[in-house]
């Protein structure tokens, strides 16, 4: 494979969603399911989330100061944002993540 078939397009940016969660609870799935959806929609080909269950790993929370789950971080691009709850409110999640200013 060449250089040029991995090459990202610069102009636009890349954007590294977490998403940390307690066990595979309905809150749990009903987050990563509306994040999965806002991200195919808005950010096609742009992104990458990571799903950090705290309950198999707690130490991972101090990093990001996690205080309510679930919570969804943007890592970059920066500055880092978070939204916590749901993500059911698809416009206040564009809006949290500067996917969309607010109008």
């Amino acid at each position: 494979m060449e250089n040029s078939d991995m090459k990202i397009n610069e102009d636009e940016e890349f954007w590294e969603l977490r998403l940390y969660v307690a066990g595979q609870t309905p809150k749990s799935i009903e987050a990563f399911s509306n994040l999965k959806k806002i991200a195919e929609t808005h950010l096609k080909g742009q992104y990458r989330i990571e799903v950090i269950d705290l309950m198999e790993n707690p130490e991972l929370a101090k990093g990001d100061q996690i205080l309510a789950l679930p919570t969804l971080v943007r890592k970059l691009p920066e500055p880092v944002k978070k939204i916590i709850g749901t993500l059911a409110n698809e416009e206040k999640v564009l809006v949290g993540l500067d996917i969309r200013p607010a109008s």
